[in-house]
Parts: C-alpha cells; sequence; structure tokens
C-alpha cells in the first residue's frame, strides 16, 4: 500500500490496500481505514477510529481525538466515518463519550471545509456542507443535506433539520428547521423562508416547494400559535412528505426552535 516512509502506523491498524498515508502521518491504534480513502501530510488520526471508504483528509487535520469534556476520564469510545467525505485543513474530529452514546458518528459524502470542529457524540447525516470553521458542539445532530455556514457555531444538544440552511456567521442555541434559511448572531438569530433557491437546485419540484412555503406561512405567519398552527397543519392533505417532516421536527424538538 502506498505508505510514505515517514508515517508512523500502529501494528494494530486495519488499513485496505489501496489506501494511501502520506508524508508525516500518524495513525493510531484500532484504526480502519477504507479502500480508496488519502490521507495527505501530516493528518493525525488518534485511534479508535473507523474511516470508510474513497474520503479525503487534507494536511494537518486532527482525527479522533479525545474529547473535549471534563467528565471524560480516558473511556473507549470511537469516531465513525462512512464514504466518500472530505475533510479539508486543520479540521478536528473527536471521540465520543460514555455519558453520550460512546461515539460520534459522521456519514457519507459530505464535505467539511478548512478549520471546521465536530464535537463529541455529534451525528451528521449525509450530504452535510459545513463551510470553513463551521463548529459542532457536543451532542448536535445535523440532518441529511443540511448546510452550516461559514464561522458559525451550533449550541450542545441542538439540532439542525434535513436542508436546512445556517447562514454564515449564525448562533444556533435552539433546534434550526428543515427547509428553512436560519441567520443572526446569538439571540438575534431568526428564521427567513423557506429555502427555495437552495432546493430547486436540489431537485424539489415547484409543487414540494409551493406546500412548503404554505406551511410555512400557516405556522409562523397566521397568527395562530404553535399548537394551533401545527393541528391545522396536519388537518389539510399535503402531496409532500416533506410538510409532514416539518411537523414531525417541531413537534419533537426538546430545546424548542428558532421562529
Amino acid at each position: 500500500m502506498p505508505i510514505h516512509p515517514t508515517a508512523i502506523i500502529d501494528p494494530s491498524c486495519d488499513i485496505a490496500p489501496d489506501a494511501a498515508v502520506g508524508p508525516y502521518c500518524i495513525v493510531g491504534p484500532e484504526t480502519s481505514i477504507g479502500a480508496g480513502t488519502v490521507l495527505d501530510a501530516h493528518v493525525h488520526v488518534y485511534g479508535w477510529t473507523t474511516i470508510g471508504e474513497r474520503c479525503r483528509f487534507y494536511s494537518h487535520a486532527s482525527v479522533g481525538a479525545d474529547p473535549q469534556d471534563l467528565k471524560y476520564k480516558g473511556e473507549p469510545t470511537r469516531l465513525r466515518i462512512g464514504d466518500d467525505n472530505v475533510f479539508r485543513e486543520f479540521v478536528s474530529l473527536h471521540r465520543g463519550t460514555q455519558g453520550g452514546h460512546g461515539e460520534t458518528v459522521i456519514g457519507s459524502h459530505n464535505f467539511v471545509m478548512a478549520y471546521s470542529h465536530v464535537a463529541h457524540d455529534c451525528v451528521v447525516g449525509d450530504h452535510v456542507i459545513m463551510a470553513n470553521a463551521a463548529t459542532l458542539a457536543g451532542h448536535v445532530a445535523i440532518g441529511d443535506h443540511a448546510t452550516v455556514g461559514a464561522f458559525s457555531a451550533v449550541h450542545q444538544f441542538c439540532r439542525v433539520g434535513p436542508h436546512a440552511f445556517i447562514g454564515g456567521f449564525s448562533v444556533v442555541t435552539r433546534d434550526a428547521l428543515p427547509y428553512i434559511k436560519t441567520v443572526g448572531a446569538r439571540g438575534e438569530a431568526r428564521i427567513y423562508d423557506i429555502n427555495a433557491l437552495g432546493l430547486r437546485r436540489k431537485g424539489f419540484s415547484e409543487d414540494c416547494i409551493r406546500e412548503l412555503k404554505r406551511a410555512y406561512r400557516l405556522c409562523f405567519r397566521s397568527g395562530m400559535n404553535t399548537g394551533e398552527a401545527l393541528a391545522r397543519v396536519k388537518s389539510e392533505p399535503w402531496s409532500s412528505p416533506e410538510v409532514a417532516v416539518l411537523v414531525e421536527f417541531m413537534e419533537s424538538s426538546q430545546r424548542g426552535f428558532i421562529r
């Protein structure tokens, strides 16, 4: 396998024959690296990490380090990463904690830009974009196809719904709704309608976008309280299942959601 002679590899690792490990990389114990994955120069995989196939880690990425949690006392926890992900320079990805669910999970086809951070016990879905220096605190859940803008931060235990769009420099301290644009600094974040342009780019039909917009207006522009609005939305026939996803997300929120 193409491993640079300056790389340091723990003998307990399971590395696919066609994976590439570049100059000055360090790969710690109990690490699995799938076929076609590439570690550029100076990547540090601390161990107890599973990496899928065809992932690319750019220089100085920190993968599977101890969680930044004062309660962590060295318990065995893991980081699990899917396939076809790109992690740019100086990204940091931490393992889970025993007090969480024991592992941090990152799905497939994600694009994580430079200096971004995924903390302990996060669950990141598929096709997620994290722009430069986007930061996830511990126990955050990010839905499929969501976008977290540059220099934005998501508070611990918050959720970001599928296809949500978090604008740059935003601070998310409550759940961010699916399909909707959320933008604003701490205490000022608010929603700005359905992300129609982004949904069109992803192939959503005009009928679906029209129904999401109508559900949005009922929930947030009709003057009804949340319970009344959700009851009204649930009473109407919808052809798009995305409306039900939005309703379920709102009803299941534990921290409340940004309005």
